[in-house]
């Protein structure tokens, strides 16, 4: 398991500042050397800022570190989220099978754009645009675990009403409908539609439901909503959310049929 470690963004500006000063560089010069603003990487060292992940990747080949601030980067990610979100963030991590369903374009499948458009949004993410970066950085942060080897078995039911309220930009509407397309043939992973033809669900109006399995078998419940999320270990309770789980998938359009239907809906969005 991930262990999240509190205060992982001021281990990683420590790193940050250790490797530069190790190498003779100031603030100027490895602004310089890299491209990057100088008061932009002092707030990287400094712990205010979380930086892309790219950026982390650009200063670990720049010092030769290896992977090394990508892995501090992992950790300090989760400082970006409330303290009762992150034993789910670090479950998350570490699952071999992962259930999702939602009435919204999940945030695993966001595209950055369409993310930063999410979490700009009134009552979402309040505060400043840097906050609201650091938001994004993190979600898209979260994204590595499909593509991980070896990579988790993962489904996604989403609801129909998730594919026909668009992005307010054209263009960022059809990017996040083909990263959802592209998703959906990856060989680990299986999209379902909901079609409003199924007509009323039992989990309906309760947000989203997320199952998680470990490599020993172990699993967790994820219920949120607006306003709450509730992480559930109760093996009781796992498998009443299991159940739902499965009849909802019983509703839902077969992968094929689904990634059909995404397609028409591409389709509709360019005409």
């Amino acid at each position: 398991m991930v262990e999240v470690v509190d205060g992982g963004r001021a281990v990683l500006g420590r790193t940050l500042r250790f490797l530069r000063e190790k190498e003779g560089k100031s603030l100027g010069q490895l602004a310089e050397d890299t491209g990057y603003d100088k008061s932009y990487l002092s707030r990287l060292e400094s712990g205010e800022r979380l930086s892309k992940l790219a950026v982390m990747e650009d200063l670990d080949s720049y010092y030769g570190c290896g992977d090394l601030l990508v892995c501090h980067w992992k950790i300090a990610r989760y400082d970006a989220f409330k303290n009762k979100y992150k034993r789910y963030m670090a479950l998350e991590a570490t699952a071999r099978l992962l259930r999702v369903y939602t009435p919204n374009v999940p945030g695993l499948l966001q595209t950055e754009e369409f993310a930063r458009e999410v979490l700009s949004g009134p009552q979402t993410t309040p505060g400043s645009n840097e906050e609201v970066e650091e938001q994004v950085a993190a979600r898209m942060g979260r994204q590595l675990l499909l593509s991980k080897d070896p990579a988790p078995d993962a489904r996604f039911i989403i609801d129909e009403s998730a594919l026909r309220r668009p992005s307010a930009s054209p263009d960022i509407w059809k990017g996040q409908l083909l990263r959802i397309e592209a998703v959906a043939q990856q060989p680990n992973i299986n999209i379902q539609v909901l079609p409003f033809s199924a007509g009323v669900h039992h989990l309906m109006g309760k947000g989203s439901l997320t199952l998680l399995w470990q490599k020993d078998s172990s699993a967790v419940a994820y219920a949120e909503g607006h306003s709450f999320g509730l992480l559930m270990d109760d093996p009781e309770e796992v498998l009443d959310h299991c159940l739902s789980y499965d009849r909802l998938r019983d509703l839902a359009l077969s992968p094929s049929d689904s990634l059909a239907f995404i397609r028409d809906v591409l389709e509709e969005h360019g005409s």
